[in-house]
């Protein structure tokens, strides 16, 4: 029997479609073609969405791994645990752990930095967020004097917003570049600029480059901290775009910050590639400016070895979205060439660590010491002293170096929670076992750069 009576949207939406681009065309298409109700079926088949994914009932049981030793403590710790709580009740997540540096990192169902979520078949951008493979690399300088490494870094890094200017620029590998053109999420102007122009620089906030001597040895010891920059921020913008299309389809009741791409599509197989690519561009990043550090001293590297703790890990059908967590087991990742690097504050000592996995740590470690309170909160417990008196307290006997030459109190040692505590509590959770440190001498970050930032100059000379 023809289907006589006029499509319309109402119509589709009571045969239990959700409202969507495609209607228009479908409703056209039925309409003009005089589709019988049996053809309609069998052409409306294709549009079918799968079945919409409810939270979790209850939060997935995650692991706690860190206790509070105050008050001060105390509020952070609940604070993380209630945002775990809202993030566990997520449909694809099917495990969890948060690490004694964990803190709260924005609304309640974020996830923490220090927290690890596993999700199964699916890629949440907002779970490995914009500074996509946040790494840090060591590279053995042997005996040389730790001075004269710290002052020929600070001559081949860059720190602050933006990238390298054309003459300043590394050179970006042919292979590197093949590989942004051949994935479509990367290729494009925009990026491919950025990957150019940032190659060698290291961003701010508490990024880092770190001089200091081995525990072990006495070898001087290089360490940089950062991540994949612009690239990886482009790349995060896109995911979480595709992400927010499939929650609308799959899960609409999912937090938006807790959207994801399942992994068995076109988009997340691509995004999971371009992941790959964005992590080969970070680890060249720490690579150039180590390598350029070495042949302005004419010397060769006695070791090297580095490791993400800013990412997403695949192990068969899950993956182990880090946010601030150090993997300790080789299976996440595929060139290990050494430890694992931890570091702490710029007067503490980089931990350099192995260890097993376990049910409670699932395979990582922490990635630094955290934060209990906010940048901001913390800048108002300082605001009874100068920005210089705080820092000649803090970095006494440090040769410590901020590259726009304006001090940032919110990186200074005190901003961070206890070293001691953190390590404590590794030992406690078994959480990876220390091998060796590397004693601090001094280290170069980006400082205040927005203080003396182009528009506020201009501001003040109005």
């Amino acid at each position: 029997m023809e289907n006589k009576t006029k499509i319309t949207r109402k119509t589709l939406i009571d045969l239990g479609f959700r409202s969507a681009k495609w209607f228009p065309e479908a409703i056209t298409h039925i309409n003009t073609n005089q589709l019988s109700e049996e053809a309609m079926y069998a052409y409306l088949e294709q549009f079918k969405s799968p079945p919409v994914l409810p939270l979790h009932e209850n939060p997935v049981p995650f692991a706690i791994n860190l206790k509070a030793e105050d008050e001060l403590e105390k509020t952070n710790v609940n604070s993380v645990v209630a945002s775990m709580n809202t993030l566990m009740k997520t449909p694809t997540l099917v495990d969890g752990a948060i690490m004694p540096d964990a803190c709260p990192t924005g609304p309640n169902g974020t996830i923490p930095v220090g927290g690890i979520a596993v999700a199964k078949n699916a890629i949440h951008p907002g779970m490995h967020s914009a500074d996509i493979c946040c790494s840090v690399m060591l590279t053995d300088f042997g005996d040389m004097d730790p001075k004269q490494v710290l002052d020929v870094a600070h001559n081949n890094t860059h720190f602050g917003p933006g990238g390298r200017d054309r003459n300043s620029q590394y050179r970006f590998p042919d292979e590197l570049l093949a590989d942004f053109k051949g994935n479509y999420m990367l290729n494009n102007e925009k990026m491919i600029q950025a990957a150019r122009s940032h190659l060698g620089t290291q961003g701010d906030g508490n990024h880092f480059l770190f001089i200091g001597t081995s525990k072990n040895t006495g070898n001087t010891m290089m360490i940089t901290h950062h991540g994949s920059r612009g690239p990886g921020a482009n790349l995060y913008t896109q995911g979480m775009k595709i992400a927010e299309r499939f929650r609308k389809e799959l899960s609409p009741t999912t937090l938006k910050q807790n959207a994801w791409i399942p992994f068995e599509t076109e988009e997340g197989k691509i995004y999971w590639e371009a992941l790959q690519i964005i992590r080969k561009w970070t680890k060249t990043n720490h690579e150039v400016i180590h390598n350029a550090t070495l042949k302005a001293l004419q010397i060769e590297a006695k070791d090297r070895y580095w490791n993400e703790h800013n990412f997403v890990f695949k192990d068969k059908d899950l993956f182990y979205h880090a946010k601030g967590a150090t993997p300790l087991d080789a299976k996440f990742m595929p060139d290990i060439t050494g430890p694992r690097l931890i570091p702490l504050n710029m007067s503490e000592p980089v931990l350099i660590v192995s260890g097993e996995t376990t049910t409670t740590n699932l395979g990582f470690a922490p990635h630094g010491a955290g934060r209990n309170v906010s940048r901001t909160q913390h800048r108002r417990s300082k605001e009874d002293r100068t920005n210089e008196e705080v820092f000649q307290e803090e970095t006494q006997g440090l040769d410590v170096r901020f590259f726009s030459n304006e001090i940032d109190v919110t990186e200074l040692p005190s901003a961070y929670k206890n070293a001691k505590t953190v390590r404590e509590q590794m030992d406690e959770y078994g959480l990876g076992n220390i091998i060796d440190e590397v004693l601090p001498y001094g280290c170069i970050m980006a400082g205040d750069w927005q203080k003396n930032a182009p528009w506020r100059r201009k501001k003040r000379r109005k």
